[in-house]
């Protein structure tokens, strides 16, 4: 037994994939032989057979635990992430998806740099969420909060949707476009860099703005300071525009409604173990020195 700054453990997964099971399995029990008390997920505790097992929510992890290790792709990741964040929980991804920019830890190193983790060495950063609110009847509703992006949108391809947009009260533009991606840092890595956004480093304090297919040649996308708050008003209204917040359901637009994005006052805390690199990690993902690689063979 090993001594662990972490007493209780979240595990959390949604995955039947083979092999992911095999890495609950695996972890659950490294982790209870280190005398921790873990808290496993309802999602990946219906995959193991672990008798006496405490199992729990998001909810239940972020109240109870202090470190929550999600097992899976940055999906999983993202899905955790809106409820974790509310609480004071540090968290930690092994990747048993594709990219990985959220679930850094490799599956066959994870337990090494979890031992280093547990003894206290990790870099520590803090990644801010987007919370989106409607302005409804004259009453302000929450939508929700994404950790990677907001994206205004249809269900129809080629359909062109009419939006103003605001920043801090002040009018910016009207725009002719697919829709836009509202994005954080975390999430200039996903959908906006498809888009043709930039890469924003974790630690900027900025918010993306990336149009979608726009009418307008001389729409770019734009960074301004996180601490600004964005406004959409539409003139037109469809029966299929909607406003989407990372991989949650899609919420309609209705006439006379108003859009507001602002950064949110939780923040992911997500750890890494010591030797993580960010631009190392975009390098690897994105295969930037591939094409030298091969040219020097």
């Amino acid at each position: 037994m090993t001594s662990s700054i972490f007493r209780t453990i979240g595990i959390i997964g949604y995955s039947r994939y083979p092999k992911a099971v095999h890495t609950y399995d695996i972890l659950y029990h490294w982790l209870y032989s280190k005398g921790i008390t873990v808290i496993i997920e309802h999602h990946a505790a219906s995959l193991l057979n672990v008798q006496k097992a405490v199992v729990g929510d998001l909810n239940d992890i972020g109240n109870y635990a202090d470190l929550a290790i999600v097992i899976g792709g940055d999906g999983n990741m993202l899905r955790a992430a809106n409820i974790l964040a509310q609480h004071d929980i540090k968290v930690i991804g092994i990747n048993r998806g594709t990219l990985g920019f959220l679930t850094d830890l490799d599956p066959n190193s994870a337990l090494v740099e979890l031992s280093d983790v547990l003894s206290g060495h990790f870099i520590n950063e803090k990644r801010f969420l987007l919370d989106v609110t409607v302005q409804r009847y004259n009453k302000l509703i929450r939508l929700g909060s994404a950790i990677n992006e907001v994206i205004l949108h249809t269900n129809t391809i080629r359909h062109m949707i009419e939006f103003e947009l605001y920043i801090d009260d002040n009018f910016i533009f009207s725009q002719r476009s697919d829709g836009l991606i509202i994005s954080t840092p975390t999430g200039s890595t996903a959908y906006a860099l498809s888009a043709g956004g930039p890469i924003l480093s974790p630690t900027v304090d900025a918010i993306l703005l990336v149009p979608i297919c726009p009418h307008t040649l001389s729409s770019r996308p734009v960074v301004i300071n996180s601490k600004s708050i964005i406004c959409l008003k539409f003139s037109k209204v469809t029966s299929e525009l909607k406003i989407g917040y990372d991989n949650q359901t899609p919420v309609l637009v209705c006439k006379e409604e108003e859009i507001f994005i602002k950064r949110s006052n939780h923040y992911l805390d997500l750890i890494h173990p010591n030797n993580y690199n960010y631009f190392k990690t975009l390098n690897i993902k994105l295969g930037w020195s591939q094409n030298i690689a091969e040219t020097k063979k």
